[in-house]
């Protein structure tokens, strides 16, 4: 690749894409794309291991309708209000109109909760947690990116009913501690939670959670939302138990987003370089790749090839042979570019000392491990792998988070240098909206909340927007 992820950070998302081959814009259909093959195998392994997380956390998957009657979609009025300029409509079956439109799903509280209210009866149906891997579409009328915004995108999203306030709020703290097992710690993308200001609230929830993420031109993309729903929704659609009393009590529910599609953004941008990609060792769809040196012997050197994959094959590696008619150089080139980790070149040096030379794809750096050591050789350095891909991305995300006591500050600090700024605020209550204009219309920026770990008071500290007494300190920046 000839372009500069840090200089230039959009044309390098673009060049990524088509040239590892992720997605095909050519789809002629506007905000919907063709996820190619390198790409869905990345995004199934990242589909994997979330699914393994719920359910190790007692989510149970389901697949419901992919449309939703409109019936269903008005009963919580909140939520359609919020929605309904997003929502495709199928308004025809054939050549006849329907007696009712059907939504195509942009979501799927109103799909699943008129289930809900059928199969929760008393208090031993609950918990009901249930999720889906799936598509959701919606009319996105902002400029479409592949993998950051689109009309069709691929998420995992959960839903869950419980018979306290207590249960949910444990819930919504679950899925934060999911979101840091698995996003953070395998895909290596940092976040922080905040709970979003009250104008910004999921349609229907009581609060909203949302970790926001960072790309490397600073500026923030949402990833996984959690919201309490209460019993909002629960009153709705008529999701009621009885109690141990006997007495009919309405259910308190969350709901939990976590999008693979933008999440493979992050991953492809935050962990990749000027070369192209480089993929965390679990999500690589191939881990190493055998790159036969052609030889006066090259039936030796296929013969080794074989012998070395299907070593490695055993101990559980993804392992290929490219024994096409290319050059090394190209080869060593081409799945650099695609993000697999390991590179074994194989030719007749290596079969003479019996020492596999092996090329790092995170450092650039070439080792040469005996044949008898190369499994536990390998598994050491996918551990180290890991650490570094997590380790840089941290501190990208600690470099770019930043303080600032007044506009001018933020002003400054938003235009060299973009990222999360914290800053002194008067409220994240409805009343708090109208500084967030003012701040969106000047800087072209968000407020994102407040953190959620972290409560900090400000003390004779004022909102760097209206002057007034800041009650909170939340966190600004542009957003994807």
């Amino acid at each position: 690749m000839n372009i500069s992820k840090n200089d230039n950070f959009s044309e390098w998302f673009t060049e990524i894409i088509k040239e590892a081959e992720l997605a095909d814009l050519r789809y002629n259909v506007k905000g919907f794309v063709v996820n190619m093959p390198w790409a869905v195998m990345i995004m199934k392994k990242m589909y994997a291991l979330y699914e393994e997380e719920l359910e190790k956390n007692n989510h149970l998957p389901a697949w419901f309708p992919a449309v939703i009657p409109k019936e269903n979609f008005e009963i919580e009025k909140e939520h359609v209000e919020g929605f309904k300029a997003e929502v495709f409509w199928i308004t025809r079956g054939g050549d006849k109109e329907l007696e009712e439109p059907l939504a195509l799903r942009p979501t799927s509280e109103t799909a699943m909760y008129k289930m809900f209210s059928l199969w929760i009866q008393g208090k031993s149906d609950l918990p009901l947690k249930i999720y889906q891997s799936t598509q959701v579409w919606r009319h996105e009328t902002k400029s479409t990116r592949p993998f950051l915004r689109g009309r069709e995108f691929h998420w995992i999203e959960s839903h869950c009913a419980f018979s306290s306030k207590k249960d949910a709020e444990d819930q919504v703290l679950q899925d934060m501690q999911m979101t840091e097992n698995i996003m953070h710690q395998e895909f290596c993308i940092p976040f922080i939670f905040f709970q979003r200001p009250e104008w910004d609230k999921f349609p229907g929830a009581i609060h909203t959670y949302a970790a926001d993420s960072l790309m490397p031109d600073g500026r923030i993309l949402q990833q996984p939302s959690t919201h309490l729903l209460g019993q909002n929704f629960a009153k709705a659609f008529n999701i009621t138990f009885l109690d141990e009393n006997g007495k009919n009590d309405f259910a308190w529910q969350t709901c939990y987003g976590p999008a693979i599609w933008r999440m493979f953004a992050s991953l492809i941008s935050v962990s990749g370089d000027d070369r192209g990609l480089i993929l965390p060792f679990k999500l690589a769809p191939y881990q190493i790749m055998i790159i036969p040196i052609h030889s006066k012997d090259d039936k030796k050197i296929e013969k080794k090839a074989e012998e070395v994959k299907k070593t490695l094959e055993n101990a559980g590696f993804r392992a290929r042979i490219d024994a096409s008619n290319k050059s090394p150089g190209f080869k060593f080139n081409f799945w650099e570019m695609k993000g697999v980790p390991l590179r074994i070149e194989l030719g007749d040096k290596e079969l003479e000392s019996k020492e596999l030379t092996v090329a790092k794809r995170f450092d650039g750096k070439k080792i040469k491990i005996k044949e008898e050591q190369i499994v536990e050789k390998i598994k050491d350095i996918a551990v180290e792998i890991q650490r570094f891909l997590l380790k840089r991305a941290d501190d990208f995300f600690l470099d770019n988070t930043s303080k600032a006591y007044s506009l001018e500050e933020l002003e400054k600090t938003i235009k060299e240098k973009g990222g999360f700024v914290m800053i002194p605020f008067c409220s994240v209550e409805i009343d708090g909206k109208e500084c967030n204009e003012k701040l969106k219309e000047r800087l072209h920026v968000d407020v994102r909340g407040e953190r959620f770990d972290v409560k900090e008071n400000p003390e004779n500290k004022k909102c760097v927007v209206c002057g007034k007494e800041a009650k909170h300190y939340v966190y600004v920046g542009k957003q994807y």
